[in-house]
């Protein structure tokens, strides 16, 4: 026998077969199949791949570096698929796999290369079998494939064929090996991946609260520590407010202990009263008391309703009896003080839940900005005979030349001084009083309401005065006010003063001494705002804007100058809106002259007074709101707000202060965010209160 060789053998070939009976046979009755005997020894592994192809007329690419030499031998006959497996398994066996090709082609490569190569993907209705190398892909539902795939992987080779990867987005499991090993794996995988106890179970309480009776569970569990327990095997608790029910799911001894220790809670109360108090943090108590009342008379009225008169009659008992329902307001500790039954208690619990939360704020940043320009020119010329005729102007900033003449006149007069004698002790005595000084007050009247420049001269009987003015006013206006507020809390801001103004007066006896009520009135710039933050990020802002000034005085009074808004806007977190804008531009023009004199060109300015006015004012208001949820961000605002201030002062320190060049000025100091304020009084005191054996300790020396 040649040690190492395959024969074959058929019905047709019986004879030769036993011919050769030093040759390894195969024997089969009655059919066309063909069997296999291998035998081998010290056989090079190429030469086995060749018979092997040879036999199963495959096409074998064998990897040059495929090497080494094997030993095998069977004892039974194998048909053509054994006969294949057998050949797999050899290969295997000695760090060797196979890859077929779609064409057929088989390649032989090394283990570790092997996973690499176009290896088909099978499912559940082919999954191939043996050392066949596949790659399949398995969904798992019930578990978690990061936490399961490096259990996977101590079934698999992963330094030669087999691989395990995981894909935590879709939860699969994708492996590469032999079928035989992938199998295995897919079975490990389904007997894993099952769901745990996910019944329900649902426990309706009589006397306690739901929701408090989760809270002490989860406390319970929590205090345990659920990092040491599987996740079957901590049960989930859920409190229905509504029905006031606990519901537990969870493997079944864990749901079972945590019904019967909520039912060991749900204990009626020994007194016959149910008093709690509840400490607000954010809500004022004040404010939440006719809320609770209100809430409570409601729930009274719907169980009067609902179960007719004689269960209103039980609904309402007399004081004793446990129905009568209290809630108080302690301002001091911002607490409320509620006694009623636990039905009672669960439902406005739940109230105080909803309203005792952390309010969102509002910051609002408004632009005021108002320009106002005044241009004015004045010009005229009056002339004045002094038999009588002339041109009289008192137009714009123009003085009658008429009062000027009169003041003149007055003070060029001077009255002489006057002689007496009288007899003293029959001796005459003659005095002599001097001139009187001149009169010039009615010409400073007139002359103080001179503005701008006035020439005259008289020559004969002929006087002219000529006038000239040019005016200019600008103002330019500018406030930005910033105002933090709550949610639905109104908001107020002035910069100005307040100015009397008379409202009334009551004259004294013999109209002397008369008395009058004064009202002081805000003039400035006024900003008053009501925030509303709807769903999302939408904020509803009533306002209410005033720019106000001092016009004048009048006969009888002052006049205020005021421009006002009032509306309600929408607009979104973070955006800015133009409230109002206004643009007044006034231009007046005043011409006196002397008709068909004052028409001559040129000449005819001899003959009239001009005055021409231009007044133009812009005012616009700008406003942002910015909703503020989180306390760090009010942090961050006024640390901007600070450094601001601060860069400010920096800046005019550097420059200096004129004709004081050595005087510093205050800067504020640097933000710390780590500044903390003194502790009050109350804290500070009982610092100094601890016992001597909490200070530390002073030793002397001996």
């Amino acid at each position: 026998m040649i040690s190492g060789g395959f024969f074959r053998g058929s019905a047709r070939a019986i004879a030769g077969l036993l011919a050769g009976a030093v040759f390894s046979f195969a024997v089969l009755a009655d059919t066309e199949q063909v069997q296999y005997s291998p035998n081998f020894k010290g056989t090079d592994i190429n030469e086995f791949i060749n018979i092997v192809g040879m036999n199963l007329k495959k096409t074998i690419i064998v990897d040059p570096q495929v090497r080494g030499r094997i030993n095998v031998r069977s004892y039974e006959m194998l048909n053509e698929e054994q006969y294949y497996q057998f050949f797999l398994n050899v290969l295997e066996v000695y760090s060797f796999a196979v890859v077929e090709m779609e064409s057929g082609i088989l390649k032989v490569v090394r283990n570790k290369d092997a996973k690499t190569s176009n290896i088909p993907v099978v499912g559940e209705g082919d999954p191939g079998y043996g050392d066949e190398m596949v790659t399949r892909v398995v969904q798992v539902r019930n578990v978690s494939v990061r936490e399961l795939a490096p259990l996977l992987r101590q079934f698999s080779n992963q330094a030669g064929g087999g691989h395990v990867v995981n894909y935590d987005p879709s939860n699969v499991i994708m492996m590469t090996g032999p079928a035989a090993v992938v199998n295995r794996i897919v079975d490990i995988i389904q007997r894993v991946d099952k769901a745990g106890d996910q019944e329900l179970e649902i426990l309706k309480l009589e006397f306690a609260s739901a929701g408090e009776i989760v809270r002490i569970l989860e406390n319970i569990y929590k205090s345990q520590g659920r990092a040491e327990q599987p996740d079957f095997l901590i049960p989930k608790i859920v409190a229905d407010e509504r029905t006031n029910s606990v519901i537990v799911s969870g493997e079944l001894q864990a749901r079972q202990r945590v019904i019967e220790l909520a039912k060991r809670l749900d204990a009626e109360l020994k007194t016959s009263g149910n008093t709690r108090v509840y400490y607000l943090k954010y809500a004022k108590a004040e404010e939440l008391v006719p809320v609770l009342k209100g809430v409570s008379d409601s729930i009274v009225a719907e169980v009067q309703g609902g179960s007719g008169a004689a269960g209103a009659q039980g609904a309402r008992r007399s004081p004793g009896t446990g129905r009568e329902i209290s809630i108080e307001a302690h301002a001091d500790s911002n607490s409320l003080v509620v006694t009623a039954q636990p039905d009672m208690m669960r439902s406005l619990e739940d109230v105080i839940r909803q309203l005792d939360i952390r309010r969102a704020q509002v910051l609002v940043e408004a632009i005021i900005v108002e320009v106002f320009e005044g241009d004015g020119t004045d010009f005229g010329v009056q002339w004045l005979n002094a038999n009588g005729g002339g041109t009289n102007f008192s137009n714009g900033n123009t003085i009658p030349i008429i009062g000027v003449a009169a003041g003149a006149a007055q003070a060029s007069q001077v009255t002489p001084g006057s002689t007496t004698t009288t007899i003293v002790d029959g001796v005459p005595v003659t005095q002599t009083s001097p001139d009187s000084n001149r009169d010039y007050s009615l010409l400073a009247d007139v002359l103080g309401g001179l503005n701008g420049a006035m020439l005259g001269f008289y020559r004969g009987d002929w006087a002219a005065v000529l006038q000239a003015v040019r005016t200019s006013t600008n103002s330019n206006v500018l406030a930005t006010p910033h105002i933090t507020t709550m949610d639905n809390q109104e908001a107020f801001f002035l910069v100005g003063q307040e100015v009397p103004v008379i409202t009334g007066s009551t004259t004294g006896s013999n109209n002397t001494n008369p008395f009058q009520q004064v009202q002081r009135q805000e003039v400035g710039i006024k900003l008053k705002v009501t925030p509303q933050i709807n769903e999302g990020n939408a904020v509803q802002l009533t306002i209410e804007q005033e720019v106000s000034s001092i016009g004048g005085a009048t006969a009888v009074d002052i006049t205020i100058n005021k421009r006002e808004i009032k509306t309600t806007v929408m607009t979104d977190d973070g955006a800015t809106v133009v409230l109002g804008g206004l643009i007044d531009e006034d231009v007046q023009e005043s011409e006196s002259k002397v008709p068909i004199l004052g028409d001559i060109p040129l000449l005819g300015h001899l003959f009239k007074s001009t005055s021409v006015t231009k007044q133009k004012r812009n005012l616009m208001v700008f406003i942002k709101a910015t909703i503020v949820r989180e306390g760090s961000a009010i942090s961050g605002i006024s640390k901007a707000k600070y450094n601001h201030i601060r860069a400010e002062q920096l800046l005019r320190d550097e420059e200096g202060i004129r004709l004081m060049p050595n005087t510093k000025q205050v800067v504020l100091p640097e933000w710390d965010d780590s500044l903390a304020l003194p502790p009050t009084f109350d804290r500070f005191m009982q610092e100094q209160q601890q016992p001597a054996e909490q200070q530390p300790a002073t030793g002397n020396r001996d």
